[in-house]
Formats: structure tokens, C-alpha cells, sequence
């Protein structure tokens, strides 16, 4: 399959992987039409998005194998859900574990997530997730790191105030990277009061197999939470 090129300013690389198995292939040919969002089409009310009636929408930006996007639609079924993972392998899983499941409070974004930010309704958001993202960890990528001044500018565009922005990674130099970004932003201010607001995950957190890859290889994730202000 060929890649469409990717635009400057985009914070992936590349999205193909391994070809999909046949079962997979045709669940995604089956389903994926009908739980994509289409950032050219949406609603002024992103509610009307979802078949099952929602009192509010949250963002999961870059959901990997979708354990936490999954997890958090099945416990709130009230509340819809928009995944982005631009990777193919990602967005599959995300599918399946989708149609599996039977959620009615899922739709997903298969591309770069500041095009979809662009389109979204303002303040039309009361959460937001950035869990484990790649960290580009030579300097000169730091550039495609997606926390930046620009996209914590369109974050604040979408999210509602007092609605939070979370963050988590095994990488100290992103940590530190987001913390000295979200210092400067007007929009965000940082929730932690003691250790343990960053050093223990989000309450309910599931698990996410990124997170199982940093244990075995030593690493201790940091959680960290802003709100919009």
C-alpha cells in the first residue's frame, strides 16, 4: 500500500505496518467507514457523533493498541469517545477491539491529530489523553514531539475550562519537555499537590502494553494532569 505523503509539521512517521490478516482485514473494510470521523463533516454538537446517547466527548490522542481507549469507553458508556492513531496497525486494533466489545460510544481519526484539532468545535471537549506517545528522543526530532506551543494552543481552543489534559510517559526528558511547555502556556496549569499525583497512574488506569515494555526495560512511567483554566 502507498503512503500518502506526509505534511510538514506532522508528528509520525511511518504509518504501514505488517499486512493486516484476512479476518482483521475485512472487520476493518466492514466497520472502519462507519466509526471514522470526518474532520470536514462534524457536528456542531459532537454528541450527534455516536449511536448511543452522550453527555460529553473526551480525546485520546495517538491510543497505540487502544487497552486505555477501550477500557475507559466500557466503564463510562455516557460518554463519548474519539480516537486518533494514525498508525494502521493501531487504528486495526482499535477497530476490533470496537466491534468485539459492541461500544456504541467509540469513533476514530486514522490521521495526523492536529487535523482533526483544527475542525473540532471550541470547547467542545472535556478531556483529553496523550498516554505514552513516541518521544523522539534524539534532539534534532525533538521538533515532531507533539507537545509544543502551538498544539497546547489548539488543545485549549477545544477543551471546556476545568476539563483536563493528561499526559504520561517513561521518557524523563519528554516529562520534563511537556512540564516546561505547559509552564508557559496562559491555558493550562499543572493539578500535582504531592509525589504521588505523578509518580501513581490516573485512577482506573488499565495498563497499556507500552507501559508493560518500560517495566521490563526499567523505566517508571510519570502521570501527569493539567487543567484548562
Amino acid at each position: 500500500m502507498t503512503e500518502a505523503p506526509r505534511y510538514d509539521g506532522s508528528f509520525f512517521g511511518r504509518r504501514h505496518g505488517k499486512q493486516l490478516r484476512k479476518g482483521r482485514a475485512e472487520t476493518m473494510a466492514d466497520a472502519l467507514p462507519r466509526l471514522s470521523v470526518d474532520p470536514e463533516t462534524l457536528p456542531t454538537d459532537l454528541t450527534d457523533l455516536f449511536d448511543s446517547p452522550v453527555g460529553e466527548v473526551r480525546l485520546e490522542i495517538g491510543f497505540g493498541g487502544a487497552e486505555h481507549l477501550l477500557h475507559r469507553a466500557g466503564e463510562a458508556p455516557n460518554v463519548g469517545f474519539i480516537g486518533v492513531e494514525p498508525f494502521f496497525d493501531g487504528l486495526a486494533k482499535g477497530v476490533a477491539g470496537v466491534e468485539r466489545l459492541g461500544l456504541k460510544n467509540v469513533r476514530l481519526f486514522g490521521d495526523d491529530a492536529t487535523l482533526l484539532l483544527d475542525r473540532l468545535p471550541e470547547a467542545s471537549l472535556t478531556g483529553v489523553d496523550l498516554l505514552y506517545p513516541d518521544p523522539w528522543p534524539k534532539t534534532r526530532h525533538w521538533k515532531r514531539r507533539f507537545v509544543n506551543d502551538r498544539n497546547l494552543a489548539r488543545l485549549a481552543r477545544v477543551v471546556k475550562p476545568g476539563s483536563l489534559f493528561r499526559f504520561a510517559s517513561d521518557i524523563d526528558t519528554y516529562v520534563s519537555w511537556t512540564l516546561a511547555h505547559v509552564a508557559r502556556s496562559p491555558d493550562f496549569v499543572w493539578t500535582a499537590e504531592r509525589p504521588a499525583d505523578w509518580r501513581e497512574p490516573f485512577a482506573g488506569w488499565p495498563g497499556t502494553r507500552y507501559e508493560r515494555k518500560a517495566i521490563r526495560e526499567g523505566r517508571r512511567g510519570t502521570y501527569l494532569a493539567f487543567r484548562r483554566t
